[in-house]
C-alpha cells in the first residue's frame, strides 16, 4: 500500500511539473522578426528552475521514504527532486525492478546500488539516471545476478 501511495505521489508531482513545462513551451514567439528591433527596457536573465514547485516539505518526505529503503539523499532540494524523478521513472519502466535498486543522490551525483536480473536492467537503470535533469554524474554499482531457475529435484519420474 505504501509503495502504491508513493507511486501515486511521484506520478502526480511529475505530471504537474510536466504540465508546467508544457505551458512554458507553448508560448512561442511568432513575432520574433517584428520585435527584433525593439529595445528591451530591462535585460532578462534566465533563472534556474531545476526544482519546479518542489517544496521543502516534499523533500523531507522524500528523504524519509529514502531512509526507509536504506537510500541517501543530500541536503539540497534538488537532490531530493532528482531522487523522486529517478524513482518514479524506475517504477514506470517495466525493464527495471525499482525496489531492488537503491538510488542515492548527493550533490547531484547518483549512485545506483543493488542487484538486478539482467544486464539490460542494469543498463536501463543507468540510462534513466543519466537522462534525468539535474544529474551531473552516475555511478552504477548494480550487480547482475539472474533469478534462480526452478529446480526439478522435487519432480518424480513416471513410466
Amino acid at each position: 500500500m505504501r509503495t502504491k501511495l508513493l507511486l501515486l505521489l511521484v506520478i502526480a508531482v511529475l505530471g504537474l511539473s510536466s504540465a508546467a513545462c508544457n505551458d512554458m513551451g507553448a508560448n512561442t514567439n511568432s513575432n520574433a522578426n517584428a520585435n527584433a528591433n525593439l529595445a528591451s527596457p530591462r535585460s532578462e536573465v534566465p533563472t534556474p528552475t531545476a526544482t519546479p514547485k518542489y517544496s521543502e516539505e516534499q523533500a523531507r518526505e522524500e528523504r524519509t521514504r529514502a531512509k526507509e529503503n536504506k537510500e541517501t539523499i543530500g541536503d539540497t532540494l534538488e537532490d531530493a527532486w532528482i531522487h523522486a524523478k529517478i524513482v518514479a521513472q524506475l517504477i514506470g519502466d517495466t525493464k527495471t525492478p525499482e525496489r531492488k535498486i537503491n538510488v542515492d543522490v548527493v550533490n547531484n551525483e547518483v549512485t545506483l546500488r543493488g542487484t538486478v536480473d539482467t544486464a539490460e536492467a542494469k543498463a536501463e537503470a543507468e540510462r534513466i539516471a543519466k537522462e534525468t535533469d539535474g544529474v551531473k554524474k552516475v555511478v552504477n554499482q548494480l550487480k547482475v545476478s539472474p533469478a534462480p531457475k526452478p529446480s526439478n529435484a522435487n519432480k518424480t519420474k513416471t513410466k
